[in-house]
């Protein structure tokens, strides 16, 4: 299992690219793939249809404390009776394999449940303050985050970020370099609020792609991530302060010589 704390483990992710297609699949994917493919079918049967809907992401999480929906809902089949299923099940194979390959059994499991009710909080959150300013109960089915599309928008953004120069062939066509996978998914999101007003769904994307990139950036963690983002925020807060004092007591600051200048990054 390859070990997110070494420092050559962005450089062999990296490196994996997209394998060979005659590899062995990872059992792990392939549970996620049956299921997904086996709930998909049962959402149009009348017998089997409750089971699904039991199990999908709803508000019913915090109106009736279904809290488990929060860890089930991307492993659900989600969309209507189109040949766009296989084909983003295909695509979740693709990148899931090197991602799978990339982080370790461990690391791939972390990453997708943490991300998974990271975004889902995301998701439920804003319905709720939806529900608050409009006044108006909302009962969205989240269709931008269901199923196999969170768990695309999560393997896509840890291969791209792990593979920033790699070419991905979007729409199996247009060549582009992986890194900009990132953006991409966000402006895709984008575009499915637009068609569905899924506001919670889309920030929920947001969110995911966001802490997929600060796991793998980080080397399986998102502490050194939160931590810098904590010191710029704190490093402005202290500028402001000081301008204040400076403003209020008519401070005047002297710069001092460029041989002369800090190493610390807070002081210069």
């Amino acid at each position: 299992m390859a070990n997110p704390r070494d420092p050559g483990f962005g450089r062999r992710f990296a490196l994996h690219g997209f394998g060979n297609a005659f590899d062995r699949p990872p059992r792990d994917l392939l549970i996620v793939l049956v299921t997904l493919f086996v709930t998909f079918v049962m959402q149009f049967f009348d017998a089997t249809s409750i089971v699904p809907s039991l199990l999908r992401l709803t508000s019913l999480v915090w109106r009736a404390g279904w809290v488990w929906q929060l860890i089930t809902y991307p492993f659900i089949g989600y969309g209507g009776p189109s040949v766009w299923f296989l084909v983003e099940l295909l695509i979740l194979y693709w990148f899931g394999r090197d991602v799978y390959a990339g982080l370790g059994r461990k690391h791939f499991w972390r990453l997708v449940i943490v991300v998974t009710l990271a975004a889902g909080g995301v998701a439920l959150l804003v319905e709720g303050l939806q529900e608050v300013a409009t006044g108006l109960p909302l009962h969205g089915a989240f269709p931008l985050l269901q199923g196999q599309r969170m768990l695309l928008a999560i393997v896509v953004a840890a291969f791209a970020t792990a593979n920033r120069r790699a070419t991905i062939l979007l729409f199996f066509v247009l060549p582009i370099e992986a890194r900009y996978f990132l953006g991409i998914e966000i402006l895709f999101a984008f575009f499915g609020y637009l068609a569905t007003r899924d506001l919670g769904g889309m920030l929920g994307i947001c969110a995911a792609v966001g802490l997929t990139y600060l796991y793998v950036r980080d080397g399986g963690g998102f502490g050194r991530g939160l931590r810098q983002t904590r010191l710029r925020l704190e490093r402005w807060w202290l500028q402001r302060k000081l301008d204040r004092i400076k403003r209020r007591r008519g401070f005047r600051v002297i710069k001092g010589k460029a041989g002369g200048a800090s190493s610390d990054p807070w002081l210069n």
